[in-house]
Parts: structure tokens; sequence; C-alpha cells
């Protein structure tokens, strides 16, 4: 049975949002236990790659068989070493980085407002720079209403936190989640721009991300220089996170968001996302225990407003763009 674009672009969407809703909520539910940011850094990754790796050595194989171009990285990436190198960067290895390093510093509830929720912002500017689009009144409507949405919902927290209400250094974590979103948005950009399908851009950051941070983390969590509690974990955390991070987060929504941007395209696929901060509140209502705030639903109302009216607007480039292809 094949599928319509816009059907298999819309449930990509909602995979996507419900996996990154899960992520957030879990995020808070983890800060209790016993990983450090980096410790569920490397279990993502590691855990993405017990998948996509066998499977990108198999394709490769068959590429050479049949004389074609068989990747880099000895088979680990479909993509161009510098294909692989600029995606990985963005979206494999600095967005891991950042974003769990984040959680080290600020509470997961200032991650789950600031990097979803800024993501349409960040996106909208580099179409703009790399893509040549520009958006009409509605998709402009369409953003102010998803920042105000966000702030909403999480202005209070982050504001108690920059006038050092909430915690000497809850800033630097806001920081890193903010820059975290904008290397998320640069690689959906850049996905777009280059063309490349949804599970060879997986296969290629995830192999970038595990041939740099595994060997740097394992040498400063064995000289104590990074926070490392992988050898104390329960074995159930450690199972848990490593198919949830690896499998849920990396493998199902980093193709299912590839595919998104494939069919909506960078900004809308982005403003689709910001939903997830009304959406993990609320999970952490349900599932928590949290307070049900009324800035709450009414962040909720404005992003998904904002979203309709962002999502049915249509960008248009200024003139046409040539793929930016790095050998």
């Amino acid at each position: 049975m094949r599928f319509s674009s816009r059907t298999v672009g819309l449930a990509a969407a909602v995979v996507t949002v419900l996996i990154w809703t899960a992520f957030i909520v879990i995020a808070r539910a983890s800060a209790q236990h016993t990983l450090s940011p980096f410790d569920i850094a490397f279990l993502r990754i590691v855990g993405a790659a017990v998948v996509l790796m066998p499977w990108a050595l198999w394709r490769a194989r068959q590429a050479r068989a049949e004389g074609r171009f068989a990747g880099s990285l000895g088979g680990l990436s479909p993509l161009s070493l510098g294909q692989t190198a600029l995606l990985g960067v963005f979206g494999g290895l600095a967005y891991a980085v950042l974003a769990y390093g984040g959680f080290f510093f600020a509470p997961a509830a200032h991650g789950s407002v600031l990097m979803p929720g800024s993501l349409p912002l960040w996106a909208a500017l580099l179409s703009v720079v790399l893509l040549g689009e520009r958006f009409a009144g509605a998709r402009l409507l369409g953003l102010g209403l998803i920042v105000l949405g966000d702030l909403m919902v999480g202005g209070a927290s982050l504001w108690a936190a920059l006038s050092g209400q909430g915690g000497g250094e809850v800033w630097k974590g806001d920081l890193l989640f903010m820059a975290a979103s904008s290397c998320w948005a640069t690689y959906s950009v850049l996905v777009r721009r280059e063309g490349v399908d949804a599970v060879r851009a997986t296969m290629a950051i995830t192999a970038f991300a595990l041939l740099t941070y595994v060997p740097v983390y394992a040498v400063l969590a064995s000289l104590a220089r990074i926070p490392s509690h992988l050898l104390q974990a329960p074995l159930g955390e450690l199972v848990f996170q490593f198919m949830f991070q690896g499998w849920g987060s990396v493998v199902i929504s980093g193709i299912t968001f590839t595919r998104m941007i494939q069919h909506f395209g960078p900004v809308r696929s982005t403003m689709i996302t910001a939903l997830v901060p009304g959406l993990s509140a609320l999970g952490a209502v349900a599932l928590l225990g949290e307070p049900l705030l009324w800035n709450l639903m009414a962040g909720l109302s404005l992003v998904t407003l904002g979203i309709a009216c962002g999502v049915r607007a249509r960008p248009q480039p200024l003139a046409p763009t040539s793929p930016l292809t790095v050998k």
C-alpha cells in the first residue's frame, strides 16, 4: 500500500512530536536518577549506532558490489566525508553535547521551552540566509504567536533564573539549550538544502557522533574530568535510556523529523515541533504530578494557533538556489 506524500509527512510529524514530548518528560523524571547528562548522551549515540551502523555497512557493501558510491568513514556513513562532517557537527555531535549539557545546569522545564520553542525562529532566519525564502504575513504572525505561547509556558521560570532568583548557574544551561536549538535548526535547513533522504542523514550524523563523542567521553570519564555514573547506575535505567534515547530519539524520530522536513520544509516543520513545550508540560501534569496552571493552557493555545497560521502559509523563494555539496 502506497501513501501520499502528505499522509507520510503528517504521520512523521505526529511521531516526531510524540517522541520529543516524551523526551522532555523523561528528562524531567531522569533528573532524580543516577546517570549524568553525559552518560545519557553516550547511551543515546551507542544505542542508535547498534541499530544504524550494521545497516549502513550492509548498504555500503551492496553499493560496492554494484559499483556505486559506498560512502565514507569505512562505510559507516552513506554520505561523502564533507557532508557527513557538515551534518554530523550540527545534528549529531553539537546538538547532543549542548542539549544534555544544558540539563546539567538548568531544569528540564527550561529545555522544554528553549529547545523546541526557539526552533522556528532559528529555522526561519537560516532559511532566509541559506535557502533564499521569504515569508508572508501569516507565517510571521504564526512565528509571533509561537514565541508568545512559549513565553507563557516558561517565561516566568526563565525570568526568575536570569534575574538571580532561581539558582546561580541556571543561565549557563539556558544558553546551552539555545545553542542546541540553533544547531538542530541548522541541521534541518542543511538537510533540506543538501537533498539528503531521512535514513542516510540519520546514519551519517550517528556515525560522526560515534567516532567523535564516544572516544572523548571515554577518556574524560576515565580521568574523572566529567561526571559519569555509568558503572553505578541500575541495569534497568541503562537499558531504558539505551533503548529510548538511542532507538526512539535518534533512529525513529531522527528519520521521521527528516522526512517531515522533506514534506513541510524546515520552517513549517520546526513550527509543528513548537507544540512540544506545552504538550510536555501537560505530560508532566499527568505523569509527574506537576500543577496545571493557567499559563500552560494559554501558552499551548497560542502555540497551536501559531502553528495553524504558519503551516498553512507557504514560503516564497527569493531566487533558485543550488544545492550545497561538500565533498
